[in-house]
């Protein structure tokens, strides 16, 4: 069966107690499921993954790559903003679809969340859609495919 692989940063495990007024009050096991199910409706698997380490994101990228994933949708969460580790995995996986996802518009926030390392490097980025938006990035990447 096809895979996604679905990469979290750090803090996304706090979703439903964190900010409410900007996250929203579902948590992560809610992500996880509506995703699990969106895959399953779709017909592949999404491999669900959350870390506070960036070390963890920059292998599970490089880990896609090599297990020949069809794509990856990460909300990289801070590290969004400070990671060239980050931003370099994406690159070095290329021409493996990434599209980076945030639940909130960064570009309606601070202005250092303006900024996102990884985002000249991805097929997308999707901001500002809440839940809705992972499942867009695992559209997006399933149209990319077809296309291919």
């Amino acid at each position: 069966m096809k895979k996604i692989m679905i990469i979290n940063g750090p803090n996304l495990n706090m979703l439903g107690i964190r900010e409410k007024n900007l996250y929203g009050k579902e948590d992560y096991a809610s992500l996880i499921h509506l995703m699990q199910d969106e895959a399953a409706k779709r017909g592949i698997e999404a491999d669900c993954r959350q870390s506070n380490h960036e070390g963890d994101l920059v292998d599970w990228i490089q880990e896609a790559y090599f297990k020949e994933y069809i794509g990856i949708v990460i909300n990289p969460g801070a590290y969004t903003h400070t990671s060239i580790a980050l931003a370099d995995a994406v690159k070095a996986v290329a021409p493996l679809p990434v599209v980076e996802v945030h639940i909130t518009d960064i570009s309606e926030r601070e202005d250092f969340r303006h900024i996102s390392y990884e985002a000249p490097y991805c097929l997308d980025q999707i901001k500002g859609h809440g839940f809705k938006g992972y499942v867009e990035a695992m559209d997006e990447i399933l149209e990319h495919q077809e296309k291919a």
